[in-house]
């Protein structure tokens, strides 16, 4: 499964230059999983955890930041806290 660890660590990646942005709003992101069917799964925690926003945050801003930078990725969605 190389393929899939690549695929991982390029969304890791895209996911370390967006965290900067939501840590100055007082939010942070944390990678959980990418499926079998490309769709990454991501935790909002602090400020973007509760925020209203958080889905627009989510689509609009991980989403189109990591699709964008590796197409084969078919989505982004928030898994549910633990």
């Amino acid at each position: 499964m190389p393929l899939n660890e690549e695929l991982i660590s390029k969304v890791k990646n895209v996911i370390e230059q967006i965290r900067p942005y939501l840590q100055a709003d007082g939010g942070d992101v944390e990678f959980i999983n990418l499926t079998e069917d490309n769709i990454v799964n991501v935790r909002l925690l602090g400020m973007c955890g509760n925020c209203p926003y958080s889905q627009m945050t989510l689509k609009n801003g991980i989403e189109a930041a990591v699709i964008k930078a590796i197409p084969e990725i078919k989505g982004v969605e928030s898994a549910l806290a633990e």
